[in-house]
């Protein structure tokens, strides 16, 4: 298929460890450039860069396809199957499929196929769509996304007489196998050892994704009473709220479900299940730093001393909570690969790292190939749910000791310049010193990216950090007391007036006065 696109088209597809476009007209100022020619030429790249890595002909390559609800992915599919099968390789499209079930079907028995691809974006609006790449050995890295674009962009792929072909399977419904084995051992209840969750009312809000097949496919098979779970139905319009666990909207839908309910459980997914939180009976939020102690109190029991890796923005009292158990927190750069790199690489050095997680829901643990998959998360809180409910206790009695903070708030403050990178890197700079010269502040040593700052005054701390792909720079303040993020807000739109002053053209700082 012939695609009309410049070297930089193909290279502006690529974020991060993935690939992300616009799929569909009609959004005002965004043109398609992810169409199904495009998609034609990914899976030719994809599996030519396949063939090279694994030492194998095209034509003797298997790989699985699976997407998420948005309206452009049967499209995208096609033209994607189409490019790989013009080289011989084999399809399974597994139809609508989880980010984390992809990657299963590279390990397990009966499938293990060469490579594995899903189209979503994850809960970006509906008119993009992108790819996500897995191998045995798990997601691609950015230096594979790059590689893949320039073999797309070059278009040198020689095509074969005998064209691979297509096969549908049901990989949701193995993969769904797998979590309700996996729940029915971890619980290992003697009297009702098939249905562990029986008697127990759990909702799950899949926000129109991928998500859905959690509740029949999961919780229906070990006993869960799912009544009341909502938007479970795939619909790429998305039209009840956006499936995204960050979102305000979609915490509140779950929220109001299990209370109006009665339920003991809400279950949240994003589109393609990578993330995912919770709610408990109250209908308080489990998400941000609760859930990532909560998964970090059942990793602590099982493997005591673990590091736990998670992103910059976390609060001080997970930190202490995390320390109080016995584990270490290794706080570390934004960016869910960032994250799961990032224990990898401790466990490669000797250090035990057990769980790398995200504040947005994307949780990774070692025992799961450090594949982030929101499904797998949930169903380890759903073993200690089961557990806690037959000591007649509760779930959330793992994180009475989490102190959270009075207030939080993110600024996000928009560079300007084309340049935004370096512009960026110069404000961090220059914040740096401004924070050493007051005599409160503290520059947190051993930060790995931007400048983490504690305030001693105002009993809390900032983060200001360059965003991992726009040309902004997000602001974190937590404080422990009523009145201290605004105390620190004050302070660093000082700053900004005095050493910015005169920069509007380079730096809009409005969201610190709005």
């Amino acid at each position: 298929m012939a695609v009309q696109q410049s070297s930089r088209e193909w290279q502006r597809l690529q974020n991060g460890s993935d690939i992300r476009g616009v799929a569909l007209a009609g959004v005002l100022g965004e043109s398609v450039n992810l169409t199904s020619a495009v998609a034609y030429r990914l899976g030719q790249a994809f599996v030519s860069w396949l063939a090279t890595k694994l030492g194998k002909a095209s034509t003797d390559l298997v790989v699985s396809v699976g997407r998420d609800s948005r309206l452009s992915g049967p499209a995208l599919r096609d033209g994607l199957a189409a490019g790989m099968m013009s080289l011989g390789t084999q399809v399974l499209d597994f139809a609508i499929a989880s980010t984390p079930a992809m990657f299963m079907s590279t390990v397990t028995e009966g499938y293990h196929c060469d490579g594995a691809i899903m189209l979503t974006a994850s809960h970006l609006p509906f008119n993009r769509n992108g790819l996500k790449f897995f191998t045995a050995d798990g997601g691609l890295n950015k230096p594979d996304i790059t590689a893949i674009l320039t073999l797309a962009e070059k278009d040198s792929f020689s095509e074969v007489p005998k064209k691979g072909e297509t096969e549908e399977r049901d990989f949701i419904s193995v993969y769904s196998n797998g979590l309700v084995q996996q729940i029915r051992q971890s619980v290992n209840h003697s009297e009702n050892y098939d249905q562990p969750l029986k008697g127990l009312h759990i909702v799950v809000d899949a926000g129109n994704g991928a998500g859905g097949f959690y509740a029949s496919k999961v919780l229906e098979p070990l006993g869960a009473d799912t009544s009341g779970s909502q938007f479970l139905e795939p619909d790429g319009n998305f039209p009840n709220h956006i499936p995204n666990p960050e979102n305000e909207a979609a915490m509140a839908a779950i929220r109001g479900s299990v209370l109006n309910n009665k339920a003991d459980f809400g279950i949240i997914f994003d589109t393609d299940v990578d993330r995912s939180a919770a709610v408990d009976p109250q209908g308080n939020e489990l998400n941000r730093n609760k859930l990532i102690a909560l998964i970090s109190a059942v990793v602590l029991r099982e493997h005591p001393g673990s590091t736990i890796v998670t992103d910059s923005i976390t609060s001080d009292g997970l930190t202490q909570f995390i320390t109080d158990l016995g584990g270490v927190h290794h706080r570390f750069k934004r960016g869910y690969k960032n994250v799961i790199n990032e224990a990898v690489r401790l466990n490669s050095e000797g250090e035990e790292s057990w769980l790398a997680i995200e504040t947005s829901g994307h949780g990774a643990m070692r025992e799961n190939y450090f594949l982030d998959d929101g499904a797998y998360l949930v169903s380890k809180l759903l073993v200690e749910l089961a557990i806690a409910r037959q000591s007649n206790k509760v779930i959330t009695d793992l994180i009475s000791n989490l102190k959270e903070p009075a207030e939080s708030k993110e600024y996000r403050l928009k560079i300007l310049t084309e340049d935004f990178k370096s512009y960026g890197n110069e404000v961090i700079k220059r914040l740096q010193s401004f924070a050493e010269a007051q005599t409160d502040w503290q520059v947190v040593p051993n930060n790995y990216e931007g400048i983490r700052v504690a305030c001693t005054k105002e009993a809390g701390w900032f983060l200001l950090r360059l965003s991992l792909h726009d040309p902004v720079l997000p602001l974190n303040i937590e404080s422990d007391t009523e009145g201290g993020v605004d105390a620190i807000r004050q302070r660093l739109l000082s700053f900004f007036d005095t050493d910015f002053s005169g920069t509007s053209d380079q730096l809009d700082t409005s969201a610190l006065t709005s």
